[in-house]
């Protein structure tokens, strides 16, 4: 069930509590570490349901590019997901400098690469809100920045979804969201 949404020129952004592993999208964002390494949180959702090709591709990904920088993504198939691709992206460690920097820049360098796959739809986790420790509030935030920002001019993107996995994360981003009086 949507909670909040709005248009931003033709791209509907879109807030809900949900599984990720179940979205039906063209991409699935994950919230990943620098080598790609799926074994804990929303990396590991995303690596049980879409089966050992996305595992393999990490890997192989790796061992040709080396390790991805905070804010930098990396793709792989989706394997058994209702996906064609996982976009694989390194958001900050709260405390390690500039977060808001970076997670805006992981942000912002997911819609580009999505771009540059003529996708039309992906999900997104709360990156960095996890296990990371970034603040659940300044996320939300930041998202709305970013895609208020990236969606004021010309896309090829039809749906933006922020997927949350509880209640709890959802009534942030909703708290968030209509306190910046929506997008």
């Amino acid at each position: 069930m949507i909670m909040r949404s709005a248009r931003i020129g033709n791209t509907l952004i879109e807030i809900k509590q949900c599984d990720i592993t179940k979205e039906r999208v063209d991409a699935i964002v994950n919230a990943a570490n620098s080598h790609l390494v799926h074994g804990g949180g929303v990396a590991l959702a995303i690596s049980m349901a879409g089966g050992d090709i996305i595992n393999k591709e990490s890997r192989e990904y790796i061992q040709k590019y080396g390790p991805i920088n905070t804010g930098e993504v990396a793709v792989t198939s989706a394997g058994q997901l209702n996906a064609k691709f996982v976009i694989h992206t390194v958001g900050p460690v709260w405390g390690e400098g500039k977060e808001e920097e970076k997670l805006s820049k992981a942000f912002e360098n997911v819609l580009k690469k999505a771009e540059e796959l003529n996708l039309k739809s992906l999900t997104f986790p709360a990156i960095s809100s996890g296990i990371y420790g970034f603040p659940k509030d300044r996320c939300a935030r930041i998202f709305y920045e970013v895609v208020k920002r990236y969606f004021s001019g010309k896309s090829s993107i039809e749906l933006v979804r922020m997927c949350l996995y509880s209640r709890e994360d959802l009534e942030i981003f909703e708290k968030v969201f209509d306190s910046i009086g929506g997008l």
